[in-house]
């Protein structure tokens, strides 16, 4: 796999570049200032109610309801009993089950967290957007996203938002096509596939049966390997961020079979907690999962994993998580 670059603007480490440069700014650019606010903080709003015209393209829904406790019986949304543990969920949609793992000692501990999800229908992985709107620099966290949407679980997402490039399908309706780098594709037959953003359109995977997208990467295994290269990509390399490379938190979706996922989030930068993982730890991590194909998506600060009400991980260490602009979720 040869090397390639995205475009990530997170607002929380541009603003403290702004903030850090704001004086020198106004005296040597005057109006860059301005710029650099409007493209890295301001939000642009570009679709203001996301479940409304989500419904109008394409008649979707959201339906269940998620309640907390140790052990609960509440609705799927299909009208079954679903049954609610600590660290499992079962219905008739899907059966969801999170693990712990803690490895290596002092500065070296490493501490992830992986979900393993079957789902009878792939349209159960959905996708929602902070503040139910869609366009740049819009974030809320990710418990906040998944509660507004009744979600029994959920991951942070590519933070699409921070970009404006990139094939963005969610939920079956077309949002944005720029393609741009190595995306990931969920299909309603419960196949998920890397493909090149460039060599296609949203309206032909849409076609093909794609339900959802996503836009960051790179891609981790190649038929069960681990990929070659991953360690020289270059990401976020624009005005107030810096690369993927070294341990850092991260998250990851990985394919074992049709309909059957995992997901990972690897916690970091917290000595003798967690110190995150490089690159190709993180696709080591997926590959003894059992993952054929894998897939990187945003990480750091935003690397969290919700289930059942709460966070399952410590994001930095500080049990506090910082804003995304999306999710990918399972509705409780």
């Amino acid at each position: 796999m040869t090397s390639q670059q995205t475009t990530k603007r997170k607002p929380g480490r541009v603003r403290r570049a702004v903030i850090a440069g704001a004086v020198a700014l106004t005296l040597s650019a005057g109006g860059a200032t301005a710029w650099a606010l409007d493209r890295f903080v301001v939000q642009h709003v570009e679709i203001s109610d996301v479940s409304a015209y989500q419904a109008s393209q394409a008649g979707t829904a959201q339906s269940g309801t998620a309640e907390s406790g140790t052990t609960t019986a509440s609705s799927d949304g299909t009208g079954t009993k679903a049954v609610t543990t600590d660290t499992s969920y079962t219905s008739d949609s899907s059966n969801i089950s999170i693990s712990t793992v803690t490895t290596g000692s002092g500065d070296s501990t490493v501490t992830y967290y992986v979900a393993d999800v079957v789902l009878d229908d792939a349209t159960a992985l959905q996708s929602a957007f902070a503040n139910d709107s869609f366009g740049e620099n819009i974030t809320e966290t990710t418990s906040a996203i998944a509660e507004a949407n009744n979600a029994i679980f959920a991951i942070n997402g590519d933070y699409y938002g921070f970009r404006d490039t990139g094939i963005v399908i969610r939920n079956g309706v077309v949002f944005r096509d720029e393609g741009a780098r190595q995306g990931l594709a969920f299909y309603r037959d419960g196949t998920v596939k890397v493909y090149d953003e460039t060599s296609t359109t949203a309206e032909q995977l849409l076609a093909d049966g794609v339900w959802n997208t996503l836009s960051f990467g790179p891609s981790l295994l190649d038929n069960g390997e681990v990929a070659s290269g991953i360690e020289d990509v270059e990401v976020d390399t624009n005005f107030g961020n810096h690369s993927i490379q070294g341990e850092q938190p991260r998250t990851a979706v990985g394919i074992i079979d049709e309909n059957h996922l995992v997901f990972v989030v690897v916690d970091g930068r917290s000595p003798g907690y967690s110190a995150g993982v490089t690159m190709t730890g993180l696709a080591e991590i997926m590959q003894g999962l059992g993952a054929t194909t894998a897939y990187n998506i945003d990480g750091g600060g935003s690397s969290t994993m919700y289930f059942n009400g709460g966070l399952v991980n410590n994001p930095l260490g500080e049990n506090k998580e910082r804003g995304t602009s999306d999710i990918l979720y399972i509705a409780g």
